[in-house]
């Protein structure tokens, strides 16, 4: 079976780039009989080569760019499943994140057991725009009814791009899993479902050979059918890279720009869906949006199979940097989702994440404590307090010093500017006396927030209620 289209040398003007451009070749599903498993990237018994070509794709950054979410997903796969009430929970407190533009745009569900279903229910019962419920599904016209059934519009297919995964995991050949997954997808148009088609693997598979020729299908069907199909660009097990020149398979640049440029895959149709195996997952989500794909896929906290999805919080911080605006994103919420994982779900965030772990805004150093004093610019990210509801802090030992004692007290009690406790003040040195005393007997723990605020209370009584009464129960600090 033939799948490229007839090769077109004539001139076209680009609308993208302004400029007469050669129409780009077609390329044709290249066959095997066996699988290209690049061994020269992969040998599997040493850490995974990268490789420079040298070859540069223009930046070209969609008009819009958004994030959805895969946390009831693939994020559940990696911790003890939510209830029902949990789902709900989460989902209405993304809604609230993404804020009024829907920057937060779709939210991806399970449907086989009764508890997936009802969560879907319950959160479709919401009424909100954003984020649309979609599915995940198998490849199946049962799993197809299901989806329609529940009226969902989009659902994911998972459609393997690699050889690893097409000859060695389902024993096909590239031509019999092209076959199958274009009679799946016309499936799912058949029923009035919307595919989003998940390019698994994409960062090991054959790109000129399997991947675009597999996208310039889906693009004449897209155009055939009149129903956009969406493809889910799945850095499955963290291999993309972004340095400048870097080849194919990895680059993330190059696979975003070559299905924009030579599949003609528009940019609202695109999204990347990475996980964070070699720390790159960020920085990889970014890539895709800086060279051409509207979507970036994650979970909240990151949570996700092994090393973790990339964080939806990680990018809406990203997308403001970005575009230098919030675009109304309620980023107070993150915070609300962080104490939310931590006490409802009894899921514990590493202290140093940043963004939601207890310390990401803390120092220990005494004379870091002293610059924050001074001016916590010198060594806060931004406005932690107005921006996330998290004041910077210091994390008091025997280090903190009189400095790091000071700015403890003005931190957790949210002491205004004109109340500001000095270093000098004898409360403090009273409790760097005590403190000191604690560690010189032994202690090798920091100072938590409950036994410094008792010694306040002992020492100043009178400070205490005072700050005390400054501020509202529910403005109190959390950490």
């Amino acid at each position: 079976m033939q799948y490229s289209h007839e090769e077109d040398s004539s001139l076209i003007f680009s609308e993208s780039t302004n400029l007469l451009e050669q129409s780009a070749y077609k390329y044709q599903l290249q066959d095997r009989e066996e699988p290209n498993l690049y061994r020269h990237l992969f040998d599997y018994e040493s850490v995974p080569k990268v490789s420079f070509n040298h070859r540069f794709v223009p930046m070209c950054m969609p008009d819009k760019i958004w994030i959805t979410d895969t946390t009831f997903r693939d994020g559940q796969q990696s911790t003890s499943p939510f209830t029902v009430k949990q789902i709900v929970d989460l989902y209405t407190l993304m809604h609230k994140l993404g804020g009024p533009n829907g920057l937060i745009r779709q939210s991806e569900f399970f449907v086989y057991s009764e508890k997936d279903r009802e969560s879907l229910l319950r959160c479709k019962e919401l009424g909100f725009e954003f984020p649309e419920i979609t599915t995940w599904i198998r490849a199946s016209e049962k799993d197809f009814e299901l989806v329609k059934e529940l009226g969902i519009r989009e659902t994911g297919i998972l459609v393997s791009c690699s050889d690893y995964h097409i000859f060695r995991k389902m024993n096909l050949n590239r031509s019999q899993a092209l076959d199958k997954y274009l009679g799946i997808i016309k499936d799912a148009l058949s029923l009035g479902i919307r595919p989003r088609c998940h390019f698994e693997d994409v960062t090991r598979a054959d790109f000129y050979g399997f991947v675009v020729p597999f996208a310039n299908e889906l693009v004449a069907l897209s155009k055939e059918s009149g129903i956009p199909i969406k493809i889910r660009l799945c850095d499955t097990l963290g291999f993309g890279v972004t340095y400048p020149g870097v080849s194919l398979p990895r680059s993330v640049q190059g696979i975003v720009y070559g299905l924009t440029h030579l599949s003609g895959v528009p940019s609202e149709c695109l999204e990347w869906h990475g996980h964070n195996d070699f720390y790159k997952v960020v920085t990889n989500a970014a890539t895709a949006w800086l060279y051409g794909c509207s979507a970036v896929n994650g979970t909240l906290l990151g949570l996700g199979e092994r090393t973790g999805n990339c964080p939806i919080e990680a990018m809406l911080i990203e997308y403001a940097q970005l575009r230098g605006t919030s675009d109304g994103i309620n980023f107070p919420v993150i915070t609300e989702i962080a104490e939310y994982f931590e006490k409802e779900i009894g899921y514990p965030i590493p202290f140093n994440t940043p963004f939601v772990g207890n310390n990401f805004n803390a120092t220990r150093a005494g004379i870091h404590a002293d610059g924050l004093l001074k001016d916590e610019e010198i060594y806060n990210i931004f406005d932690t307090a107005r921006l996330l509801n998290r004041p910077a802090t210091v994390t008091v030992d025997r280090f903190s010093g009189l400095a790091g004692i000071a700015y403890w007290i003005n931190a957790y009690y949210r002491v205004p500017k004109e109340m500001v406790v000095d270093k000098h003040a004898p409360v403090v040195a009273k409790m760097k006396e005590l403190i000191d005393q604690q560690y010189d007997q032994g202690r090798n723990t920091a100072m938590g927030p409950r036994e410094l605020r008792a010694m306040v209370k002992a020492l100043d009584p009178q400070l205490h209620d005072t700050l005390i009464s400054l501020h509202r129960k529910d403005k109190e600090i959390y950490w």
